[in-house]
């Protein structure tokens, strides 16, 4: 992938301004891998990049998914792909910006081959309560049962599901699959988590401003992927008056912070791009400075 790099990092740490300028200055174009930005219909509660930004440079996998649609690590891969060769075809750098950790992995280490979701075996799956689920996982694989979210029924389910499948424990199965990175290139950015949560704060505030609730109470029918939006459920939750619009901005605020920090934590965790902390740069045109330089170093003309 020596045509694609890659800015990574939490939410509100600037990843979208700073991937916008760096491409400008690098004829390079942007591939978004937000897996709630790929949404169509929620531009504000997404926090997409706003209209300046998306002028400056081409921008793919933006709003480009309707918000009916699931989505999953495997198909953002084939979209991302076919975005990224057809970029590498005009000659130009595919930049991959975003914080959604299995979708940037998908990319980095490939999927593993795991089987088709049987419909039967799933509904039968669902059935089982959160409590049946861990338990059976705990007896078929300890070692994913240790590292799985434990009130996340869908991956509950999936972890079983495999096993079910191919009588081998899930964790192994992607272990082997998270072992083999395909050599990507790219920056982790961050920044020093009070500037990174007065930033939260902020964006949150500023969502009301423009409309968050407006945008969510006209946005019909979502799937069962767009339903885990951050912040959705609380909006919905003052649409019904189940909530003050102050409780429902200081809840918002709180989730995202606390979706930051696992982000952090992921990401830190994941050790195969240079780490950047912005908090210790002067200013924004210092940032891009930086990060173009590391693009510029690493990239080649595509017929090398």
């Amino acid at each position: 992938m020596k045509s694609v790099f890659f800015i990574v990092g939490p939410t509100a740490s600037g990843k979208s301004e700073l991937a916008a300028d760096v491409a400008v200055n690098c004829d390079a174009e942007v591939v978004s891998a937000d897996a709630f930005q790929i949404y169509r219909g929620l531009p504000i509660l997404t926090a997409q990049p706003d209209e300046a930004t998306l002028r400056k440079v081409p921008h793919h996998l933006v709003g480009s998914v309707s918000p009916n649609e699931e989505m999953s690590a495997a198909k953002f891969r084939e979209m991302a792909v076919a975005a990224i060769a057809e970029i590498n075809r005009r000659g130009k750098i595919a930049l991959v910006v975003g914080g959604s950790g299995l979708y940037l992995k998908s990319l980095t280490h490939g999927l593993a081959a795991l089987p088709a979701v049987d419909a039967k075996l799933r509904a039968q799956l669902n059935a089982l309560s959160l409590d049946e689920l861990n338990a059976r996982l705990a007896a078929v694989d300890p070692f994913g049962a240790e590292k799985i979210d434990r009130q996340n029924k869908r991956r509950l389910v999936r972890a079983l599901e495999i096993f079910v499948q191919t009588n081998a424990p899930a964790s192994v199965q992607r272990r082997e699959w998270n072992d083999e990175a395909t050599g990507a290139h790219g920056v982790f950015v961050f920044r020093e988590r009070a500037e990174l949560y007065s930033r939260i704060d902020r964006r949150v505030e500023a969502m009301f401003r423009d409309g968050v609730a407006g945008e969510v109470a006209h946005a019909g029918e979502l799937s069962k992927t767009a339903e885990k939006t951050l912040g959705l459920g609380q909006v919905r939750q003052m649409l019904e008056g189940e909530i003050t619009s102050s409780e429902c901005i200081a809840e918002m605020q709180r989730a995202t912070r606390r979706y930051a920090k696992r982000q952090l934590t992921w990401f830190r965790r994941q050790p195969i791009f240079e780490a950047l902390n912005l908090s210790l740069l002067k200013d924004h045109a210092a940032a891009v400075d930086w990060i173009l330089q590391k693009v510029l170093s690493f990239a080649h003309p595509l017929n090398d």
